[in-house]
């Protein structure tokens, strides 16, 4: 059912945060003896300021997010063709955002150069792109951001900025150690989140199994189990095979002649 001209300028109307209902509409009209054409540019404007507000929102939620801007890594740029198996259409489903609102935590394992940190990043772009906050760091500066944090006292504030962002993408978990301390605001960062309303999900990625990334944070056994809720409800996708970086590349071989000795001659 095609929607009146009064409820669509109300409902960007309402975008814009204006207060601005269907009837106080359809009494200016009236007292203006509006066309419906006047009506129709009208309603052209509010859908033009309310593209404008709404592309605004995206631009500022891209630039915190810490994501490329120049070439963003999305999913209609990944190269879904070096990927086989059955299961390649899940991450190709991951365009829909489910997990974030569905608060699964994903992860994207496996050996360098096969697209792990490309689908996390499209994932955050597509996020920003929905109007959600996204975050992206990688794990040693996330380590040096807790070091930080304690050496200033700021701990409780750098935990709450990393509670807030409705996607927050690890990258490369097992390039660092994080030691005691710092493994107690990574595992309360992970606790607060896992009771976070909304749109919710962290996304890891490493090249090292999940099984192995205890060997990265100093801690005793007990805290060390809170890791496990990390992936209480999440979905792991585990790569196989050896890197496509290069593939573009364009090696020119090139032979050199023996170097002869300069004559007096030549001199």
């Amino acid at each position: 059912m095609n929607k009146t001209v009064f409820e669509v300028i109300q409902e960007n109307a309402e975008a814009l945060k204006l207060d601005l209902s269907e009837k106080e509409l359809a009494v200016f009209a009236d007292d203006h003896e509006l066309t419906p054409e006047q009506l129709e540019s009208i309603k052209e404007l509010f859908n033009y300021l309310a593209r404008k507000k709404q592309d605004k929102i995206i631009s500022t939620l891209l630039r915190l997010s810490r994501l490329p801007d120049k070439q963003p890594k999305t999913f209609d740029n990944f190269d879904f063709s070096h990927l086989r198996g059955k299961q390649v259409d899940r991450l190709k489903s991951l365009q829909s955002l489910s997990p974030v609102y569905s608060h699964k935590n994903l992860a994207f394992i496996g050996p360098q150069g096969v697209g792990k940190t490309h689908l996390a990043m499209a994932f955050g772009y597509e996020c920003c792109q929905k109007g959600m906050k996204t975050y992206f760091l990688k794990a040693t500066e996330l380590n040096q951001k807790f070091t930080e944090a304690r050496r200033r006292g700021r701990e409780g504030a750098v935990i709450n900025g990393l509670v807030k962002p409705s996607c927050l993408i690890i990258d490369e978990i097992g390039r660092c150690v994080f030691d005691r301390d710092n493994t107690q605001m990574f595992f309360d960062v992970i606790d607060r989140r896992y009771a976070k309303n909304g749109p919710n999900t962290i996304i890891f990625t490493s090249n090292k199994s999940a099984h192995q990334w205890k060997e990265f944070f100093r801690e005793d056994d007990d805290l060390l189990c809170a890791l496990d809720r990390a992936f209480d409800d999440a979905t792991v996708f585990m790569f196989k095979g050896t890197s496509y970086r290069g593939r573009k590349l364009e090696t020119i071989p090139i032979q050199a002649g023996e170097l002869k000795p300069v004559t007096d001659k030549q001199l």
